[in-house]
């Protein structure tokens, strides 16, 4: 029997799922664990309720967010100013991940313990510091902070394949 939590785990709040467990399995199979690997952030995207569609609540200006991207690539740009080959974190091997995706004690408990409970690869890994980097720069810290970490972990797929 169906629990509602599981319900909305493979479905969404106003509409169930009503898959066997089996059927769901099969198809999240059918990527693979290192594909999966190599997309940095995985988002699950809710149905809009209508009340936020009508609503006259705006968000974040394009314009506003424009500027705080070009600031982080900027950012980006001055950190890999002596590489020739590095523009942006994505490309960071892993010798300038260790350089600039230091962690602080708290974050290297968070990032212990994540990678503990999501049984992640080196790969993933990587990209989870690399990600964090980006979210540092977007946030204008110099450091890459707990919660710059946290946001990044929750980017990762939520089920991970056998």
């Amino acid at each position: 029997m169906y629990t509602p939590s599981a319900l909305r785990l493979h479905g969404d709040s106003q509409k169930p799922c009503t898959c066997e467990p089996a059927v769901v399995t099969k198809y999240q199979k059918r990527i693979s664990g290192p594909l999966l690997d190599r997309i940095d952030i995985h988002i699950e995207v809710p149905r809009v309720d209508y009340e936020k569609l009508s609503g006259n609540k705006l968000g974040e200006s394009s314009e506003s967010i424009r500027k705080r991207v070009q600031t982080a690539r900027d950012i980006q740009n001055h950190r890999f100013t002596h590489s020739i080959d590095i523009v942006s974190n994505a490309d960071m091997r892993i010798g300038e991940v260790r350089q600039f995706c230091q962690l602080q004690p708290e974050g290297q408990s968070l990032m212990r313990a994540a990678m503990s409970q999501l049984n992640s690869s080196a790969r993933a890994y990587h990209r989870i510091l690399k990600l964090s980097r980006t979210i540092a720069d977007l946030a204008g810290s110099e450091e890459i902070q707990s919660p710059h970490l946290a946001e990044a972990l929750q980017y990762r797929p939520k089920i991970m394949m056998g």
